[in-house]
């Protein structure tokens, strides 16, 4: 079963040993070091960003942030080539850190999980906006198992700087 906790300092080693596992490190291209620094204002409360820990069976295999578009105004400016936003749209990012827990529906669970949550803590919510690059098909078809329809596709800035700009994006509605 698959269920999120609230991220906590203590779980930053662990989701820094996580992104610099080959297969997250190749999506995420972010600095472990820098792991702190990227997530403790949102520990802080000086971001608005929710952080947790995903949990199978209680034990960590994951992590997913979940943010309004409201909060990331360029974020938002970004996409607006490709699909207005919705008022009021989240959007998630999400890693399956552990190896043994890939290829067996943790990512889709995940998924789930982090949109309910979502529209539980945001009641104005009606729709999740995620762009993801277009090569990471595990990712998107995570999405896609989770209720996700693809509703665009075009240039954006990838998040690692080595891959090119093409992108997907997948929108899911409070009704599945």
């Amino acid at each position: 079963m698959i269920s999120l906790q609230p991220l906590q300092r203590a779980d930053l080693g662990l989701l820094a040993a996580w992104l610099a596992e080959p297969l997250v490190a190749r999506w995420w291209a972010e600095d472990p070091a820098q792991v702190a620094a990227r997530y403790g204002p949102a520990l802080d409360g000086a971001d608005p960003t929710a952080l947790y820990l995903v949990l199978e069976d209680g034990a960590p295999v994951g992590f997913v942030q979940v943010y309004c578009f409201a909060d990331e105004p360029a974020y938002a400016a970004e996409l607006a080539h490709l699909l207005a936003v919705p008022d009021g749209a989240l959007s998630i990012d999400y890693l399956v850190g552990e190896p043994a827990a890939r290829g067996r529906g943790v990512g889709t669970a995940l998924v789930r999980a982090a949109v309910d949550r979502g529209f539980a803590d945001h009641a104005d919510a009606a729709d999740v906006v995620v762009p993801v690059h277009a090569d990471n098909r595990a990712s998107w078809r995570a999405l896609e198992r989770a209720g996700f329809v693809r509703v665009a596709e075009g240039e954006l800035e990838p998040d690692n700087p080595a891959d090119d700009r093409r992108h997907v994006v997948l929108r899911r509605g409070r009704t599945p």
